[in-house]
């Protein structure tokens, strides 16, 4: 059974700030949250029911998503036409992709719009293409059908198209996919992956042996772990002992994919990255990375942080309430027309659709716990 409150904290709900009611800052939520789906409606997707689709269909399945946690009906043309071009996306051997290039991340986040849809349905219409999906994914799995070990660095991992070099991001990806599909902690496709996330954190213990362990052992994560020879000139992704950084987005990926993995709040893992979150809470930046990434940054930390039950985060100025935070500052970023869009170009988040299914998943995340 997957548990998702395991690392819940003791402590009640502290007001969200002063001035600031638990009505109004829900209310204030979904009037945002409103705004945001009109624009992916009304100005973000095309006739095919698409969105975005020149850098594939994972912008579809990650609006879809957003729509259904966000309660609109299946009957909202938001989510129908998006559902209907994402069906005409499935691919004969079960994958759910536009792109071969990104047919792990693109099936993944199909996944989770179908699984959602299933839910939402109750009568089971996706339950074939999520089984064949599942299956699908599920054999991109480095270390699933070849020859590599798990001393190998990269076992259990995933990356865009699959076995290729991979990373955390997608193997995050992978977990929750697999997670949505009521997939339980010790299936072994989780328990491989958990070994490659384990692997990418800044912690000096039994799950990391790789070369990196010892070096920053701050508890966050990072993105991918290198093969090559490591310059710390070369990139600032490397510290100047030839470590590597660990940043906002990732530190919540991993720290979403140990929940799932059904890890409890003492592991050694879970308190390392807890105070690696602790020391870098923000909503102003993607810690270590400024503003690149920024809405994949909220979305990771929205996900994370009510996949583990914390109502609170604390912090060196005190006591955040998250979802209040979260809320607040989504909603002072919205643009007029409703969307959210990242003036930094990288990982595409100069797109308002991508920036905007972001945002409104993140916020699907926000509700006050009563609901």
């Amino acid at each position: 059974m997957i548990v998702n409150l395991v690392f819940t904290l003791a402590v009640a709900a502290i007001p969200a700030q002063v001035g600031e009611s638990s009505d109004s800052v829900e209310a204030k939520r979904s009037e945002i949250v409103q705004k945001g789906l009109a624009f992916l409606r009304e100005q973000g997707q095309e006739e095919d029911g698409s969105l975005s689709a020149r850098v594939g269909s994972g912008v579809t399945s990650l609006a879809v998503a957003a729509g259904l946690k966000n309660g609109l009906p299946l009957s909202d043309p938001l989510v129908a036409r998006g559902l209907s071009y994402l069906e005409g996306k499935i691919q004969p051997n079960g994958g759910i992709y536009s792109s071969d290039r990104l047919r792990n991340y693109e099936t993944c986040v199909a996944i989770m719009a179908l699984a959602e849809a299933n839910s939402v349905a109750g009568d089971g219409r996706y339950d074939t293409a999520l089984k064949n999906a599942g299956r699908f994914v599920r054999g991109l799995q480095v270390g699933v059908d070849d020859e590599i070990s798990e001393s190998d660095s990269h076992f259990g991992g995933v990356g865009y198209s699959g076995k290729e070099r991979p990373d955390l991001s997608n193997t995050a990806f992978f977990i929750e996919a697999l997670k949505s599909l009521d997939t339980p902690p010790d299936d072994p496709a989780i328990l491989r992956a958990l070994v490659f996330v384990s692997r990418c954190q800044n912690l000096d213990a039994q799950w990391n042996d790789t070369v990196f362990a010892d070096k920053v052992k701050d508890g966050g994560f990072y993105y991918v772990i290198p093969t090559e020879t490591v310059d710390p000139s070369a990139s600032e992704r490397y510290t100047e002992n030839g470590g590597l950084r660990s940043y906002g987005s990732m530190s919540y990926a991993g720290f979403k994919s140990l929940v799932y993995a059904g890890l409890e709040k003492d592991d050694p893992r879970a308190k390392a990255v807890l105070e690696w979150i602790s020391a870098n809470y923000s909503l102003q930046e993607n810690p270590g990375q400024g503003i690149a990434g920024l809405y994949y940054y909220f979305h990771t930390f929205g996900t994370a942080l009510d996949a583990s039950g914390l109502e609170v985060i604390s912090t060196p100025d005190g006591e955040k309430d998250w979802r209040t935070d979260l809320v607040l500052h989504l909603g002072k970023s919205q643009r007029p027309d409703g969307s959210w869009v990242n003036e930094n170009r990288q990982w595409f988040e100069n797109d308002a659709n991508l920036c905007t299914a972001f945002a409104l998943l993140s916020l699907s995340h926000a509700k006050g716990s009563e609901e």
